[in-house]
């Protein structure tokens, strides 16, 4: 990518486009109409000049493209919608299905030759954070995860896909572990005077619901659930990282700053942005332009912060909810 030629290419394109709209625009709405469209062919020829520059923009980032590198952020607990679990201080989540469609646009732009995930996420639902994997993985490119506040449980699921896992010095990075969550509200259906009763076909229908007590042969088939859900964790990590299963285990989900979890392995290199984008000037053997790939967002979500998911991650647990069954989550 060559910044000047593409400036002075882009410069044309406007230049030439705004020429041609003026010129057009006076002679089909103002010498040829004659006195009747004199006012009118004005602000015609106004509106054809912002439709041009609006044009000339487009083609002049197509033709002359000002990055090389995408970016697509994973941000809050992540979910299939974006929902983050319902109250009030949760800070929202991230919509696994709209990620996973910016990372696909990304592998189609031909102009993007390589990929960084930002990563800023506590965790959430196991498949929505492997779909999420699944299309990083599917990237055509030199690939770099990027941890800034937290990167734990299903944000280290992701991170396992990509070529590098940069993070800060102060980053929270691990957390390689499941949870399944329920409630009980058996004594308190006593103390108002509520029955419950449902009726199911299959042994285990009702394992993990609030309003009966659990049985051991509940517990245990829901605790093989979450044993399934950890071994499959630990063998993505073990080969997408390059780590020893056996030691992916003895974390025992417990989560680490930058500096120790670069000096055990689960983070590659401490880094700022910048230091992220010399690195791929390295490895692309030329200038870096960053573009931000995200789908829309509403103002709620453009305010959540890197503060509010610390928050969550340490004051909720990684990416729990509780929404009435048994709930896994990575």
């Amino acid at each position: 990518m060559n910044d000047t030629s593409d400036t002075v290419g882009r410069v044309v394109v406007l230049a030439v486009a705004l020429v041609v709209a003026a010129v057009a625009g006076w002679l089909l709405f103002v010498e040829y109409p004659g006195n009747l469209a004199d006012l009118l062919g004005v602000l015609l020829v106004l509106a054809a000049l912002v439709a041009a520059v609006r044009l000339a923009g487009n083609l002049a980032a197509s033709w002359f493209p000002d990055y090389n590198v995408a970016e697509v952020a994973v941000e809050g607990p992540i979910t299939r919608d974006g929902g983050g679990g319902g109250l009030p201080t949760d800070p929202g989540g991230t919509g696994a299905d709209a990620v996973v469609d910016q990372l696909d646009r990304a592998n189609d732009d031909p102009n993007v030759e390589a990929l960084v995930v930002k990563l800023n996420t506590p965790g959430g639902q196991v498949v929505p954070s492997d779909d999420i994997r699944l299309a990083a993985e599917r990237f055509d490119g030199p690939t770099v995860a990027y941890a800034t506040d937290v990167c734990a449980s299903g944000g280290y699921w992701i991170a396992s896909a990509c070529d590098e896992l940069w993070a800060r010095e102060g980053s929270i990075v691990g957390s390689i572990g499941v949870r399944g969550s329920r409630f009980t509200a058996t004594e308190l259906l006593d103390k108002v005077g509520v029955s419950y009763e449902q009726f199911t076909a299959g042994e285990y229908k009702e394992a993990g619901v609030p309003f009966a007590e659990m049985e051991d042969d509940d517990r245990e088939y829901l605790q093989g659930i979450i044993d399934g859900y950890y071994e499959e964790f630990v063998d993505v990590v073990a080969e997408g990282r390059g780590l020893d299963p056996e030691f992916v285990r003895s974390t025992d989900a417990k989560v680490y700053l930058g500096g120790e979890a670069r000096d055990n392995g689960l983070v590659d290199e401490l880094g700022t942005r910048d230091d992220v984008e010399a690195m791929l000037e390295d490895r692309l053997g030329t200038e870096v332009g960053v573009a931000e790939f995200s789908p829309a967002q509403g103002p709620l979500a453009r305010l959540r912060g890197g503060a509010a998911s610390l928050a969550y991650a340490f004051g909720r647990g990684v990416a729990d909810t509780v929404d009435g069954d048994a709930d896994f989550r990575l």
